[in-house]
């Protein structure tokens, strides 16, 4: 199971004091370096699932889960009698009340539900079986990949990436994130929208693939988990396959409507209308979804109903209208001019780096700005 691990270096990790949720806890934990990210692994789903509440425990600021972490890991030299928690019975009652509420909201807060089995993305690459192709357009094609058994959980929420990796002739892993256009409570399959570039390694090799053909995958790579009206009214800006994360967002929430009531406005520039990816999807979404509202901006032969030209200043001003800049949330996603326009670039994925571009220019503030 991966955890999702704060920026520290290994040195920093046994002994820094916000770690303590991850230390003693009876069973191993193992980090993972992804140069991308950095996780710990745990070994058994139960393990994963006790880690996760140790760190939102810690998160809510429950001082006294710090003594009941201890006692979970059965430390040497403490015996049952002797441990302040069993001999404090008022203690352990507050304790295990505390604990139970907050299990409630941390499950009942999920997006995706939990699966009763082990899911397929825990901790080390799986190989997935290629069993279609779907072609989009000259460039870019849907690929499923079959999890082992029909009825497995991914594993997955929203919104989250995997690794895909491979040898390339020399021999050597080439590593690279994707971001699933399936929904992450799917059972048996993800789908992967991949368009090739004439230099992209991993790109050019999935596209070689052929149904039966094996792939390895790694995950989940937690970006910004979410949960329903998490934010009042988001605006997604993405440019070319940056929409892969941003449809995550549309889709979960969308297809959440009695709960989730959030506003989604949605710009996506791209050259031509056949660059569109996910076209028909997002057309389909803002008919029947009033509260979905997206603008297509096309380089070149714009038609109706598009915007001629790139993601501009005047764009973004249109699509925002007269709402207020404090209440929104922005996330961007796509090729580094995007980036450089709207918001800047991310630094690493555990650095968001600095805020500049449009969104600077127009007063937002750094947190309400998130670089997928």
């Amino acid at each position: 199971m991966i955890f999702k691990a704060r920026s520290l270096s290994a040195t920093d990790q046994p002994t820094n004091p916000n770690l303590i949720s991850v230390r003693g806890l009876g069973f191993p934990i193992r980090l993972l370096d992804t140069s991308y990210e950095t996780y710990y692994c745990c070994d058994s789903y139960s393990n994963y699932l006790f880690l996760k509440m140790a760190s939102f425990l810690r998160a809510t600021g429950v001082a006294a889960f710090k003594n009941a972490s201890r006692l979970y890991s059965s430390a040497a030299g403490v015996s049952r009698a002797s441990s302040p928690v069993f001999t404090n019975r008022y203690f352990l009652a507050s304790s295990l009340a505390v604990a139970g509420t907050a299990s409630y909201y941390f499950y009942s807060s999920m997006t995706t539900p939990i699966s009763a089995t082990s899911p397929v993305f825990k901790g080390d690459f799986v190989d997935l079986t290629l069993t279609h192709v779907t072609k989009i357009s000259h460039d870019t094609s849907i690929f499923r990949f079959a999890f082992p058994e029909a009825d497995d959980d991914s594993g997955l929420i929203t919104a989250s990436a995997i690794l895909i990796k491979y040898k390339d002739e020399n021999e050597k892993n080439i590593i690279r994130p994707y971001t699933p256009i399936s929904d992450p409570r799917t059972k048996g399959y993800l789908d992967l929208l991949v368009k090739v570039y004439p230099e992209g390694k991993a790109s050019k090799h999935i596209h070689s693939l052929k149904p039966g053909d094996k792939l390895a995958f790694k995950g989940p790579i937690i970006k910004y988990p979410w949960t329903p009206n998490k934010d009042s009214h988001i605006v997604l800006i993405g440019g070319g396959t940056g929409i892969t994360p941003l449809y995550q967002l549309i889709h979960e929430i969308t297809t959440n409507r009695a709960e989730d009531k959030t506003d989604i406005t949605l710009l996506f520039g791209n050259k031509t209308v056949d660059d569109i990816l996910l076209y028909d999807e997002l057309k389909s979404i803002a008919a029947k979804d009033d509260k979905f509202t997206v603008y297509f901006t096309i380089e070149k032969d714009a038609p109706e109903g598009t915007i001629p030209g790139f993601i501009s200043d005047a764009v973004v001003k249109k699509a925002i209208g007269d709402a207020d800049l404090k209440t929104l949330k922005f996330f961007v996603c796509g090729p580094p001019g995007l980036y450089n326009a709207i918001s800047g670039p991310k630094i690493s994925p555990a650095d968001q780096g600095e805020l500049t571009g449009l969104l600077k220019s127009y007063g937002v503030e750094k947190e309400q700005v998130f670089k997928f």
